[in-house]
């Protein structure tokens, strides 16, 4: 392959952390594109329109890196939540995901002009809550604020003790699948991906 080097296309501090975890060397170029939650896909389809998007967007001024883009929702009866607006949007995703199970769907692309490659996929893992309190629920945002979250809550972070059961990638539900993105990397490194 003919890239130089592998760009994060995301200001996300879970992936970063991820990347280091398994011992990349990448620099980051936060994407600046917005997403438009209105669009008409299915929640696998808008993960990798998303991840698409913002990785082209950082890969057609680095061309000749590969760029790694990335999007994670939640989706809770087919229907999509993002990051919270605020702190009484918070509240109203806990208190609904409260004793259910959701889905959690990251969107990988991985982009590089100059080495034509231009390859997406998704990477889903269920999620199962206990029953939370609503004082629970005000303790964690008010401790944890987790304002950058899709579906307001980080797996990684106090809000652990309140995951019954998981069902997939632990690390995809923090913003990347990690065994899922390393087999397509390493096969891209040696020319050859599925």
């Amino acid at each position: 392959m003919n890239f130089t080097s592998l760009i994060l296309a995301s200001g996300s501090p879970r992936r970063d952390q991820l990347l280091k975890q398994i011992g990349l060397k990448f620099s980051v170029i936060p994407s600046s594109v917005y997403e438009d939650f209105s669009l008409a896909l299915s929640p696998e389809a808008f993960t990798e329109h998303w991840a698409r998007e913002k990785a082209k967007s950082v890969a057609n001024t680095n061309e000749n890196s590969l760029v790694l883009g990335a999007d994670t929702i939640v989706v809770l009866d087919g229907k999509i939540l993002g990051k919270p607006k605020d702190e009484h949007d918070s509240f109203s995703m806990l208190q609904s995901m409260s004793g259910k199970t959701h889905e959690v769907i990251t969107g990988v692309s991985l982009i590089s002009i100059n080495s034509e490659i231009d390859f997406t996929f998704n990477e889903k893992t269920f999620v199962s809550f206990n029953t939370l309190s609503d004082d629970h629920i005000r303790y964690y945002i008010d401790n944890y604020s987790p304002f950058d979250k899709a579906g307001s809550y980080g797996i990684q972070d106090w809000f652990s003790v309140h995951i019954h059961k998981i069902e997939g990638c632990y690390f995809n539900v923090m913003g990347l699948p990690l065994s899922a993105f390393y087999q397509r990397y390493n096969a891209l490194l040696n020319s050859k991906i599925d």
